[in-house]
């Protein structure tokens, strides 16, 4: 029986990690493709002590014509490409007047051109084989408003908004596609993440009051809804903790809204 294959960007940390993992478990051969090169072959002699599971890839998602030959590359080796998980994603905070356009710039080359650039090229390969899933990271912060960081909001509304229209474009040719929108999920990210003119450490302490899941758990989540293929995979609390918020009680979510800017804004660093 022929091995199914995926490839799945950002790979090397957080979901894209757990979701390698769990796809080993599946029996799937992994293609980890990642810019951190390291942390990529590291991962590859973890997931390939006992046998030959996983390959590193490195991949600037940002760059069109690194991702067309890498994904063309795989196809061509194993005539098949099964998953391709566009999940690379950085995040950033800050009030919209303190960004500049190369901050903006910055966060949509990684998570809107990235998942543009990896569904443009996954898709037409897909389409010539007659099957294949293509599942992109968006957040559960492209569900809803996102103040202070309305950039990263902004590139994960655009990837739900061409997820999900995709997902019916291209069933008449076999192929399926989903929107994976995580909420507080204990990754390194959060620590990662540029802050514009606001003391980050109150952010992330803030952020740790949450009920993160860990990576692991929403891997598991995540494959076992993209079987049922799934438009939109959100961990079900948090799903309906926001269409209670949306819908039953407006108030009660415009309050998280602004408690969300007042606490951002007494962590800003002062202007000289």
């Amino acid at each position: 029986m022929i091995k199914k294959v995926a490839v799945v960007t950002g790979g090397a940390s957080g979901i894209g990690r757990a979701i390698c993992s769990e796809l080993i478990q599946q029996n799937v051969f992994v293609i980890i493709s990642d810019i951190n090169e390291q942390a990529g072959k590291n991962f590859e002699a973890e997931l390939n002590k006992e046998t030959i599971n996983a390959r590193y890839a490195y991949l600037d998602v940002t760059l069109y014509e690194s991702v067309e030959q890498l994904l063309t590359d795989v196809y061509l080796e194993f005539d098949r490409i099964d998953y391709l998980f566009n999940n690379a994603g950085i995040a950033m905070y800050g009030e919209l007047y303190d960004m500049t356009i190369e901050n903006w710039k910055e966060i949509m080359d990684v998570n809107l051109w990235g998942v543009i650039n990896g569904t443009q090229v996954g898709y037409a390969l897909m389409k010539k084989q007659g099957f294949g899933h293509i599942v992109n990271t968006a957040s559960a912060a492209g569900l809803g408003p996102s103040p202070v960081s309305s950039a990263y909001g902004t590139t994960k509304h655009a990837v739900v908004g061409l997820t999900t229209s995709l997902h019916y474009e291209a069933e008449e040719f076999g192929i399926k596609v989903s929107a994976l929108c995580p909420a507080f999920v204990d990754t390194p990210i959060f620590e990662k993440a540029k802050a514009i003119n606001i003391n980050k450490t109150v952010i992330t302490q803030q952020l740790k009051k949450q009920k993160a899941i860990s990576p692991e758990k929403l891997a598991k989540v995540a494959l076992k809804e993209i079987h049922r293929n799934k438009p939109i995979i959100c961990p079900m609390p948090m799903r309906r903790s926001m269409d209670i918020f949306f819908t039953l009680f407006p108030q009660a979510h415009k309050m998280l809204m602004r408690l969300v800017c007042k606490v951002s804004r007494e962590a800003r660093v002062l202007e000289n």
